[in-house]
């Protein structure tokens, strides 16, 4: 695979260069404040995820042709409702996408660095048990898309809601409790703080996301959060390229998820140059799209899905993973271009722009995310994005040094065992325990 390397930012923890005598001072924020690459690269991930799906919910469930008409050409940034009388309207109602508000996605991305913030360690199942369902049924919060203060609970789809149902009123085991729920991208849409809880760890963020969700999703569903999070892990390591990324997903994917990644990648190989004109891009939305439906349950109609649609196999990816993958092979790693391109994909564009932004600001870092769409969002929105963002690098922040403990508590414990030698034995090595006296 021939992959453009992304352009690198200086690593924000360490020392800028300077002039022998002179004193370099560490990046600093706005309001003076010290910035490491963790700070940076967090603030990245979290608003990059938020910018692509609300550009993407405006347009989400419609095809890339109905979304030109409506719009009179490509969607290029924030656009307004898809019906003016979005209350009403099905089937958008009683939702107001669009006008620069997030979703469910990011609504739940923000629940999920509120229990890393509360617990400053790894999650697991238990987790989403004993902290994510209690944030999702007991704290009320602004959801943009209802124009009004509810519970969480009150705005996530129906396979969300099974975490309620199935945790605080089934009382079931949170390892299993995602069996039977619905198969679909429900949970890699929120895993984006697991990379960042695992910064560089692309399989410790594939086994910390498989552990967490495993109380929501199940199958590919269930995989893509795993592969998802490692891509994030591996985007926000120092000197991290568009190939390193691919080679974490590909390293940890399995069953169909893992075909429909390898299919992305060998459709795109000798790909060199990304879209410059309308045509080209609309080349790029049908080559994702014919490479990954063979592994996509859902069919060709996003909104008359076929009669396996979202169920078990071993053989099926969702769709919304290996497209983000795909924008983000046809931009090479481009935060605009493959988030835009994503948004104009159409289906479940607001997700699957998500996953291209959060990779692509990842590698990239605060600088790629457009200020303007992202101010318009959270004044739109009434949501501080970027505090989120800076909420989940404190976290991830004491993860990462209690992380460094345990592997230094562990090397000694393992030097202890190479250097320990056991009794009972002579200077030949005969003497073992069970040899005759």
């Amino acid at each position: 695979m021939t992959v453009v390397r992304a352009a690198r930012r200086r690593p924000h923890d360490r020392p800028l260069a300077g002039k022998p005598g002179r004193e370099t001072r560490a990046p600093q924020d706005d309001e003076g404040v010290t910035v490491t690459w963790l700070d940076d690269r967090s603030m990245a991930v979290i608003t990059g995820a938020a910018v692509g799906d609300a550009l993407g919910g405006a347009v989400e469930g419609w095809t890339p042709e109905q979304i030109e008409e409506r719009h009179g050409g490509r969607v290029t940034g924030i656009v307004g409702p898809w019906y003016p009388n979005w209350r009403d309207a099905r089937p958008i109602a009683p939702y107001h996408k669009g006008d620069g508000h997030i979703t469910d996605d990011t609504l739940m991305t923000r629940a999920v660095v509120e229990v890393y913030a509360k617990r400053r360690d790894h999650l697991d199942a238990y987790a989403v048990a004993e902290d994510l369902v209690p944030l999702m049924i007991g704290e009320p919060r602004w959801i943009p898309e209802l124009e009004s203060t509810a519970l969480l609970l009150q705005r996530v789809f129906l396979a969300e809601k099974w975490m309620v149902a199935r945790l605080h009123y089934g009382h079931v085991d949170p390892r299993e409790a995602g069996v039977g729920n619905v198969v679909n991208c429900g949970a890699a849409m929120y895993v984006a703080p697991v990379g960042l809880a695992n910064p560089g760890d692309p399989r410790g963020a594939y086994a910390e996301a498989i552990d967490f969700t495993g109380a929501h999703q199940s199958s590919y569903g269930r995989e893509a959060a795993g592969v998802f999070a490692a891509m994030v892990a591996a985007s926000v390591a120092p000197g991290a390229t568009l190939d390193d990324v691919v080679h974490a997903a590909l390293d940890v994917a399995h069953d169909g998820t893992a075909d429909a990644l390898h299919a992305m990648v060998d459709a795109f190989d000798g790909w060199t140059t990304a879209p410059t004109t309308d045509e080209e891009e609309r080349e790029l939305g049908r080559l994702v799209r014919d490479t990954v439906a063979p592994f996509d349950s859902v069919g060709p109609a996003y909104r008359q899905m076929s009669m396996d649609a979202r169920r078990p196999s071993r053989t099926k990816s969702i769709e919304e993973l290996p497209a983000a993958l795909g924008m983000l092979l046809g931009h090479r790693g481009d935060f605009r271009g493959a988030v835009l391109a994503a948004v104009n994909y159409g289906r479940d564009a607001d997700s699957i722009a998500v996953m291209a932004g959060a990779v692509a600001a990842g590698l990239g870092g605060t600088g790629v995310v457009p200020a303007e769409w992202l101010d318009e969002i959270e004044e739109a929105s009434r949501t501080d994005v970027r505090e989120t963002g800076r909420l989940m690098a404190s976290a991830a922040a004491d993860i990462v040094r209690a992380d460094a403990e345990r592997a230094r508590a562990r090397l000694a414990g393992m030097d202890a065992l190479d250097a320990a030698e056991p009794a009972g034995y002579d200077a030949a090595g005969r003497g073992a325990v069970g040899e005759p006296a």
